[in-house]
C-alpha cells in the first residue's frame, strides 16, 4: 500500500456496545456517514479483531466505549496499550431509547456519533496499576463488612424469640453476643428440642461473624501496605484513614490527569455545589450525583474532623455564626476536602 493511499484513507470513529460475551461495533466517518457494523467476542482475540476490522476501513480517531467500568474494560485496556483514543460514553438516556429505539447496532452508533459531536469527552480510567489492585482488595473487604452485619443482625434477631434460658444467658450487644455464642455446645441428638436448634443456628452465625472478621482484617492489612505506599500524602492527612484513602483512589483512577481540574474531580465526587436561586434568595445546595462511595468518604473525613481537627471546628463555628445551616457548612467542607484530596493525589500519583 502506497503514501498515497494511506492518506486517502477516510478518517473513522468507531462505536461499541459492550455486552458480557461479546461486543457490537459501529463504523462512522469523520463526515456522519455510517460505514458497517460487527460483533466481536469479549476476548484478548476478539479485540484484536475489532481493532484490525477499523483500521482496514480507514484511519482510526477514536473509539467510543460504553461500559469502560465493567463489560468493556478489557476491551479499554486493550486499546489503550495499543495507543488508540479511547473515549468513555454514557448509555442512552430512557428518553432517547423511547424515542428512536434500542438494539446493539443503535446504541454502538450512537456512541460512535457522541465522540464525533464532542459529546463524550471523557477518558477511562486505566485499570493496569496498583490502584486496579486495591479496587480488588476493596471490592471484597467491601462484601465481608456487609456480609459480617447481616451475619450479626441476624444473630440478634434470633436472640429476640429464642427460649428465655438460652436468651437470658447470652449478653447484649452484637460483638459480645456472637463471642458467647460461638462457645455453645450443641446437643446434635436433640435438634428436635428448640433450645438445641436455636444454639446450633446461633453458633453458626457467631463462627460465621468470626471467619468473615479474619477476613476483613486480611484484607485491611492488604490495603494498608498498598494504600500508604500509593498515596502517603494523603494518609498523613488528619481523618483520612486506609478504607476511605482507598476509595478516593479507586475513585480518581492512576491517570488522574483525565480530570480537567479539581473542580471535574468534585464534581465526579458529588460534591459540587448546585446553584438552586430563585428571585432574591440566593444559595446552593449539595449535589445528590457523582459516585456515591468517594462521597461518603469525603463525608466521613469531614465527619472525623469536625470531632478532632481545630481549623475544621473553629470554620464551622464561624460559618454558623454568618446564618448557614449545618447541612451547609458540611457541603462546603466536604468541597474543601475534595480539593485538598485532589491535590494530594497529584503528589502522589506524580502529576503535580
Amino acid at each position: 500500500m502506497t503514501t498515497g493511499t494511506l492518506k486517502r484513507q477516510p478518517e473513522v470513529i468507531v462505536g461499541v456496545d459492550a455486552h458480557k460475551h461479546i461486543h457490537h461495533a459501529v463504523i462512522i466517518t469523520s463526515t456522519g456517514q455510517r460505514l458497517t457494523d460487527s460483533e466481536f467476542p469479549a476476548t484478548s482475540l476478539g479485540y484484536a479483531d475489532m481493532l484490525s476490522w477499523a483500521t482496514e476501513h480507514g484511519h482510526v480517531q477514536a473509539f467510543g466505549v460504553e461500559s469502560t467500568g465493567s463489560y468493556a474494560a478489557g476491551l479499554a485496556r486493550f486499546l489503550i496499550d495499543h495507543h488508540v483514543e479511547v473515549r468513555e460514553v454514557n448509555t442512552p438516556h430512557a428518553h432517547t431509547k423511547a424515542r428512536v429505539g434500542k438494539d446493539d447496532t443503535i446504541d454502538a452508533e450512537a456512541a460512535a456519533r457522541k465522540v464525533l459531536a464532542g459529546v463524550a469527552t471523557a477518558i477511562p480510567k486505566r485499570t493496569d496499576s496498583v490502584i486496579e489492585s486495591i479496587r480488588f482488595l476493596l471490592l471484597a473487604r467491601d462484601s465481608a463488612v456487609k456480609a459480617r452485619t447481616a451475619a450479626i443482625v441476624q444473630l440478634q434477631d434470633i436472640l429476640v424469640t429464642a427460649p428465655a434460658d438460652v436468651r437470658e444467658s447470652t449478653p447484649r450487644g452484637g460483638l459480645a453476643a456472637a463471642r458467647h455464642c460461638r462457645k455453645f455446645r450443641i446437643d446434635r441428638a436433640r435438634l428436635h428440642d428448640p433450645v438445641q436448634a436455636v444454639k446450633l443456628a446461633l453458633r453458626v452465625l457467631a463462627v460465621r461473624a468470626a471467619d468473615l472478621d479474619s477476613e476483613i482484617k486480611e484484607l485491611e492489612n492488604a490495603l494498608t501496605t498498598l494504600v500508604n505506599a500509593t498515596a502517603p500524602t494523603l494518609v498523613s492527612r488528619v481523618g483520612i484513614g486506609t478504607i476511605h484513602a482507598a476509595q478516593l483512589l479507586v475513585t480518581a483512577g492512576e491517570n488522574i490527569a483525565r480530570f480537567r481540574s479539581e473542580a471535574a474531580f468534585a464534581r465526579l465526587c458529588g460534591v459540587a455545589p448546585v446553584p438552586v436561586s430563585s428571585g432574591k434568595s440566593h444559595r446552593m445546595r449539595l449535589h445528590r450525583g457523582g459516585d456515591r462511595k468517594a462521597n461518603r468518604a469525603l463525608h466521613m473525613i469531614a465527619v472525623v474532623r469536625l470531632r478532632y481537627d481545630a481549623r475544621t471546628i473553629d470554620y464551622m463555628q464561624r460559618r454558623l455564626t454568618e446564618g448557614l445551616s449545618k447541612k451547609d457548612v458540611l457541603r462546603c467542607l466536604k468541597r474543601f476536602i475534595a480539593r485538598e484530596v485532589f491535590n494530594d493525589l497529584r503528589t502522589d500519583l506524580g502529576t503535580a
